[in-house]
């Protein structure tokens, strides 16, 4: 609903007068920024809930959190090394594996240490220039994308919602983890685009199985006590990803034209 309203107020708005559109930026800023002290202030109710969970299941119970990691940072890694080229093979019809190295090491790396698509637009701006992409597709798509284009968001949501129904002892069908998976890919759109956004979404799967909001936040719980690690790599995935279809749309039009494709001076693709 969110969205929707939002869509229809900017087409609604379009006509706007300039000092309109500027008090709807800043308010948008505004909002930013109280999302990010909430984040900020996330350690303190990571560290009662950490404690609540050694104090009634022991340290032991700190172990599968490593198992959980270890299964996001695969499902991401599978995204972004198998199912990302497959999908800019078909559409290239070329060897992938050079533009999508070359979108992880540029965009991804500095993506992880930013831990937010939005503030990794300008890597991505520079990214696309340095491919020779068109401008005025890149300078929409990337920031678009960046609000989203949320691959490693969608893989969090659903992955920690499967973990807290295995927990409970709910059985899944085929058809409800399908689900699940749009779901999470279309909630995962509206996202913040800073650290930790997607976690809050969680509590909007859980629903579809009728885990109470007290338990699903505790899910967002874990996931923030495994964030420093997660976190980082889903922004790397989500951001590359956004230089990654950007320039495949485009060089797919190249290879419809006949234009040759070049990744850089140095390597052709």
């Amino acid at each position: 609903g969110i969205l929707v309203w939002a869509l229809l107020l900017g087409v609604a708005l379009k006509h706007a007068p300039a000092s309109t559109k500027t008090m709807i930026t800043d308010f948008s800023d505004g909002l930013s920024q109280i999302v990010r002290w909430v984040i900020h202030l996330a350690p303190f109710g990571i560290m009662g809930l950490v404690f609540n969970s050694i104090a009634t299941s022991g340290l032991a119970s700190l172990l599968q959190y490593g198992k959980l990691l270890g299964l996001l940072l695969g499902a991401m890694a599978f995204m972004a090394l198998v199912v990302n080229p497959i999908i800019a093979f078909i559409m290239m019809r070329q060897n992938p594996y050079p533009l999508v190295f070359r979108c992880l090491k540029r965009s991804g790396i500095t993506a992880f240490f930013t831990r937010s698509s939005a503030a990794n637009i300008p890597v991505n701006m520079e990214l696309c220039e340095e491919l020779g992409l068109d401008k005025d597709m890149y300078s929409v798509s990337i920031p678009l994308g960046a609000t989203i284009n949320m691959a490693g968001a969608a893989i969090t949501i659903s992955v920690l919602t499967l973990a807290a129904v295995h927990t409970l002892g709910i059985q899944v069908d085929f058809g409800t983890a399908l689900i699940l998976s749009i779901l999470s890919a279309v909630s995962a759109c509206g996202a913040s685009g800073v650290a930790g956004g997607s976690l809050l979404l969680i509590p909007l799967a859980c629903s579809l199985f009728g885990i109470p909001n007290e338990v699903a936040m505790q899910v967002v719980g874990v996931g923030f006590v495994i964030g420093v690690i997660q976190d980082s790599v889903e922004t790397g995935l989500n951001s590359s990803t956004d230089a990654l279809f950007t320039a495949v749309a485009e060089f797919a039009e190249w290879r419809r034209e006949g234009k040759k494709i070049v990744i850089n001076k140095e390597l052709n693709l």
